[in-house]
């Protein structure tokens, strides 16, 4: 009998530890990485050259030399669902290749979120479809192996109570992002233009988001010198008086976002690219396409604004990484050359 209970109870410690180990694989079955990280994290607060690399445009556009040009390469977009499910990835084979590239090149990867506007407001709105929405984008990012996440909502307000829910959402995808040592960026508005979207980005974000994207661009008739200009040197400096002066944005958590594209005066769009093909003058900041005129920012207000953002903030953004010319004309090589950056 004595012989009969030392083989049952070995019998039953076998069956205790199968089951907790089927009630630890029913935990993970989420997929989600363990939630203990090793040291605390830490942010990366050095200079940064980032580009989005939209869905639609094609990897074989982009000489693969670009890629040591920047720091930070973000694939656009990852939309999510007013429930905080996410809709499948447009082009995920494109993205493959992009982020493979980038890895090759030292550049770190994430992924830009973006959607209809209603879209965030409802799935903010919701404590549930926030959380969903979270535990997707963490998984989505570990599943991919990226370094970060961009959330590129334009723009919680707070004429809708959208700006109260945004920080409600920023707070738990940072919480999460960081606990995996994972990086969150934001995109948001020049904040030039007073009102509720300027205003919907309140200042206790700052401390949970580790860089802020400036979108300072599409802006026509802002600079009464420049009326047809969409993204003047003038519209740059008043975007960095106000989130650095007047809303005591940290200097280490701003970055310029610079145009790789012109306008025309009917905000009619073309890539700066096209200029160089048209054989335009490129230090210039305005271009002739079939005899209609396009601003931009050329070689020189690219330098220019590269030095603004190394004296003021603490990063360049261009709007996108396709839009650039491949030859020594490039605006991303214009902009590494005046901050003496090598890329070689």
């Amino acid at each position: 009998m004595i012989s009969f209970n030392h083989s049952m109870k070995k019998i039953y410690l076998l069956i205790f530890a199968s089951a907790l180990l089927a009630i630890a694989s029913c935990k993970k079955s989420d997929g989600l990485p363990d939630a203990t990280p090793a040291t605390p994290y830490v942010a990366d607060n050095s200079f940064k050259i980032v580009s989005y690399f939209p869905s639609y445009r094609d990897p074989a556009g982009v000489a693969d030399a670009k890629y040591k040009m920047i720091t930070h390469l973000f694939y656009a977009f990852l939309n999510p669902n007013p429930d905080g499910s996410l809709a499948p990835l447009e082009q995920p084979g494109r993205f493959a290749t992009v982020m493979q590239k980038a890895r090759a090149n030292g550049v770190k990867t994430g992924i830009s979120i973006s959607g209809t506007k209603s879209i965030f407001v409802t799935m903010a709105a919701s404590a549930a479809a926030r959380s969903l929405f979270v535990k997707n984008v963490l998984l989505f990012s570990t599943t991919n192996n990226l370094d970060g996440v961009d959330l590129d909502w334009e723009y919680p307000s707070t004429a809708d109570g959208s700006a109260d829910t945004y920080l409600l959402l920023v707070k738990e995808l940072s919480d999460s992002l960081h606990h995996h040592h994972k990086f969150l960026s934001a995109a948001i508005t020049p904040g030039v233009y007073s009102g509720s979207v300027r205003d919907g980005l309140k200042s206790e974000v700052f401390p949970l988001i580790d860089f802020f994207n400036i979108m300072v661009y599409d802006g026509i008739g802002w600079d009464k010198e420049q009326p047809v200009q969409h993204a003047s040197y003038n519209m740059a400096v008043a975007s960095l008086n106000y989130w650095l002066g007047t809303r005591g944005m940290p200097k280490e958590k701003a970055v310029l976002g610079i145009p790789a594209y012109g306008k025309n005066a009917a905000n009619a769009s073309k890539a700066y690219r096209e200029f160089v093909a048209t054989n335009n003058d490129t230090s210039l900041d305005f271009a002739t396409i079939n005899g209609v005129e396009y601003f931009y920012n050329g070689t020189v207000t690219t330098k220019r604004k590269a030095m603004l953002a190394k004296e003021r903030a603490n990063g360049i953004m261009f709007w996108e990484f396709y839009h650039d010319d491949n030859s020594d004309k490039s605006l991303i090589k214009a902009a590494n050359d005046a901050l003496g950056r090598n890329y070689n």
